[in-house]
């Protein structure tokens, strides 16, 4: 079955850094476009980054933009978000998403990993 396991959140002081990794198993990771949303308490949740299945084409929230990359290593079927000069308001759970079609659209969501920013 389709698993999407995220790892890498914790608690960063503002200004800090943070990898965040997804590791894919139970579908062709290779074809799939992959991403990361984000929802904080009482919000409603937030794209932050996609990447094409080649990783040739990435797309970010304007929040994030200049502060976020997203990439992927198709090799160890996993998607990672490096987040860096963190701010408080970066704060939520942060889930991984897979995405494509094969006779119909498949959509699947990990758990996600807490990303908390405070001094």
């Amino acid at each position: 079955q389709v698993q999407l396991v995220e790892s890498g959140g914790g608690l960063v002081q503002p200004g800090g850094s943070l990898r965040l990794s997804c590791a894919a198993s139970g579908f062709a990771f290779s074809r799939a476009t992959m991403g990361w949303y984000r929802q904080a308490p009482g919000k409603e949740r937030e794209l932050v980054a996609t990447i094409t299945s080649t990783g040739g084409s990435t797309n970010y929230a304007d929040s994030v933009k200049g502060r976020f990359t997203i990439s992927r290593d198709n090799a160890k079927n996993t998607v990672f978000l490096q987040m860096n000069s963190l701010k408080p308001e970066d704060t939520a759970v942060y889930s991984c998403y897979a995405h494509w079609f094969q006779f119909r659209e498949y959509v699947y969501w990990g758990q996600g990993t807490q990303v908390t920013v405070s001094s």
